[in-house]
């Protein structure tokens, strides 16, 4: 569902939040809080002593605008900015693939 009139100062897209630093791209794991998502973001890190590639993941919770209306299985462009609360450090800005 997308709405047409977003009110929500939160919103990077039509509200007064600035972006800043990081962008990464994920996939939304749980939409179950209201206007929260959890990003699962798998990377990759080299481990120098065993000359290997280790594969992880980082679970990051982002603040979801209505306007966007991100849901589980969505691949998502989430974007730094300033603190919202004591978990939420991104926004998700663009959603990439819809499921």
């Amino acid at each position: 569902m997308i709405v047409v009139e977003c009110n929500d100062p939160k919103c990077p897209v039509h509200g007064m939040l600035k972006t800043r630093g990081n962008e990464i791209e994920g996939v939304v794991v749980s939409d179950k809080a209201k206007k929260t998502v959890i990003i699962e973001h798998a990377y990759t890190t080299f481990l120098k002593k065993y000359e290997r590639s280790l594969r992880k993941t980082s679970r990051i919770a982002a603040y979801s605008p209505e306007c966007i209306g991100a849901k589980t299985g969505d691949t998502v462009i989430i974007s730094e900015t300033r603190r919202l609360s004591k978990t939420k450090s991104f926004v998700v800005t663009k959603i990439v693939k819809k499921v």
